[in-house]
Order: structure tokens, then sequence, then C-alpha cells
């Protein structure tokens, strides 16, 4: 990641979550901070603060859009004293969420969330996200909805003009794990460890997925004029 991270030149780094397995992080001292990000993140490449101009992004905390995590928690504990009461929370979200991206005059628009929205990994779609996020994103005229949590490489182009991209093979990868997807909307699926990169300009957006060694797996191109995208190489497991 670091050495493709040099050859593009790049000019910011995200990350789409789940840094800390398997409990998270016990305080802001905790040393697993350090383990699992400071130390991972090290090539000078990947130093990098990221200025907003023609493209802007909206990060998303998608995680109380989980109906499941309060009903069915399982044998998770989750700290929900910032959220509650849910709905009223979210209304908030999605009116502050709205409002933003209806002021943004940027050519681009990306919004980030750790849940997918459209996927075929282990996780599947996310229903909450599908009836209360999704909506929105197509009003605003969205380009990319990216997301981690399902660990694995996708991109998902439907008949919605948002372009799905997950990211979440940094770290384990679930070998073998697709559930069943339409292969025309399913550019890529690769189940094995990697990340991806955007290139952007006024008049297109190219977005390349690598394998961990910075091998070339898919990349697409997204015309802002024409609101079309090629595709140059598909892999399938």
């Amino acid at each position: 990641m670091g050495i493709v991270g040099e050859q593009l030149d790049i000019d910011f780094v995200i990350s789409l979550g789940d840094n800390f397995y398997d409990d998270g992080l016990k305080g802001d001292t905790d040393p697993a901070f350090e383990a699992s990000f400071s130390h991972i993140y090290t090539h000078p490449s990947l130093q990098k603060q990221w200025y907003s101009g023609m493209v802007e992004f909206f990060f998303v905390d998608t995680n109380p859009f989980v109906e499941k995590y309060f009903t069915d928690p399982e044998d998770h504990t989750y700290d929900w004293s910032n959220v509650l009461p849910r709905d009223k929370y979210i209304s908030n979200l999605l009116h502050d969420l709205d409002l933003e991206m209806k002021k943004s005059r940027a050519t681009w628009k990306f919004v980030v969330g750790h849940h997918g929205i459209k996927t075929a990994g282990q996780h599947g779609v996310t229903q909450d996200l599908v009836d209360q996020l999704l909506p929105i994103l197509e009003e605003n005229k969205v380009d990319l909805y990216i997301n981690g949590h399902d660990h694995c490489l996708q991109h998902i182009g439907s008949d919605s003009e948002i372009q799905f991209l997950t990211s979440g093979g940094g770290s384990k990868a679930w070998r073998g794990v697709i559930l069943p997807w339409d292969p025309k909307e399913l550019k890529l699926y690769y189940d094995g460890q990697g990340f991806m990169s955007l290139h952007i300009t006024h008049s297109q957006t190219k977005f390349i997925y690598y394998d961990i060694s910075g091998n070339v797996l898919h990349q697409s191109t997204l015309s802002k004029k024409s609101k079309t995208f090629g595709s140059y190489k598909r892999l399938f497991p």
C-alpha cells in the first residue's frame, strides 16, 4: 500500500473502520491503537492530510442504523449513551447530511460509511441503510458510496447512479464467502486481502483495486459528463 501510494503521489488516505479486533479500544491510552493503527500506516507516502476542493467526502456513522445491534446484540456490548433515543439520532443525522450535501458545490460527492448498502459479502445488504440512507444519497446525486465491514473487495454498479465500493480486505479476508448477485452488477468480487485507490479530476474519477502485493485487480472510470463508467478488468473468485 505504501509503495502504491508513493507511485501515485497520493493526497489523502481513508480508513473504513474495524481496525481494532476483537474488543475495540479500552481508552485513549490503549496500546492497541499504536499496534493496530499508528504502527501499520508507517510508509512516508501515507503521511498525508486531505484538503477539499473539487470533491467532497461525507462520513456517516452507520452503526446506529443497524437495528439488530439494538434488538439482538448477541454477545456484543455497545455504548449507546450518545445515540439514544435512536430514532431521533438517526433523524437528526439524516437531516444534517441532507443539508450539507445540498449546500455542497463540489463536482464529486462521495459518502463513506462502515457498513455496506449493497454487498455480496458475508454480511449482505444492510436493509436499514437501503431504507433510510440510500434515498437521500440518490436524491443528492452521490457518485460513490465507499464502505468496509465485509472482508473483501467489491465493486457493484446497479440501476442507481451510485457506484458501491467495498474495501474491507486490509487485514483478514473471508475466502470463498460470496452471496448470489447479478453478474451484470457485480463488476468485482475479490475474497482476498487488498486495498483501493481513487484518482480524481474535474471530469473523471478512476478507482483501482489492488491485491496485497500491489497488483491491479480491477479498475473503472466514472465520467461526470456522461455518468458512465468503463471497466478494464474484471475478477471473480
